[in-house]
């Protein structure tokens, strides 16, 4: 599997690849000055769901705000049910 992060002026996709095809992608926001990467949307192709490819992709968004020194909005209530359940994320989660 391998993460790939488009990134465009203040938003991007992140995908999750494997070899073939896309697995699923997660759409973000970012508001530098505000320091703040809204997480819009999390999609897992039906082929692949159940599998926590989801939780991956919210993974690698929190690392990526970390690397920028950003806090992170989860609009998307699924990242927000991930993230709320995560024990380490409390120097980046935005609850509100």
């Amino acid at each position: 599997m391998k993460f790939e992060n488009n990134k465009s002026g203040n938003g991007g996709v992140i995908t999750l690849n494997n070899e073939i095809k896309e697995i699923g992608r997660l759409t973000y926001t970012i508001f530098p000055e505000e320091n703040r990467f809204i997480i819009s949307f999390v999609l897992v192709h039906p082929e692949f769901e159940g599998r926590g490819m989801g939780k991956y992709l919210v993974e690698e968004a929190i690392k990526f705000a970390r690397e920028n020194n950003w806090k992170v909005y989860p609009h998307c209530s699924y990242a927000r049910s991930v993230m709320t359940r995560m024990s380490d994320v409390d120097d980046v989660f935005l609850k509100n």
